[in-house]
């Protein structure tokens, strides 16, 4: 949960409970008019900043998608396990900490994907 939403929270619940407040003490024998007015806007205000808060916590989930680009030819076909030399495909790839790693399903190896020189 972000400094943001715990600070609307923390607003949210002082308006509600200080709106109530004045709510209440609007039906006391000195009480005024005014306060039911000032505690309903605070309860409002209270309530917005609680929905504010729940809908930004909503558009702040996002979907990262990377992709893997070789450069040089590889031949996905040939690719075999270091390990036990089963053969691999691009569904054993994954990306870990920004490399690629190879996870061999037949021996349960990972090793990082590592491209050999050109030259």
């Amino acid at each position: 949960m972000s400094a943001g939403r715990i600070i609307a929270y923390i607003a949210a619940a002082i308006l509600i409970f200080f709106g109530v407040l004045f709510i209440y003490a609007t039906f006391s024998p000195t009480g005024q008019i005014a306060w039911l007015f000032i505690g309903l806007i605070s309860v409002v205000i209270g309530f917005g900043l609680i929905w504010f808060a729940g809908k930004r916590a909503k558009r702040e989930a996002t979907e990262l998608i990377q992709r893997i680009e070789l450069s040089g030819d590889i031949d996905l076909e040939t690719l075999t396990c270091r390990n036990c030399g089963g053969a691999l495909s691009s569904d054993n790839i994954k990306l870990v900490a920004g490399a690629p790693v190879v996870a061999c399903p037949y021996c349960n190896t990972s090793y990082q994907l590592t491209e050999e020189p050109k030259w």
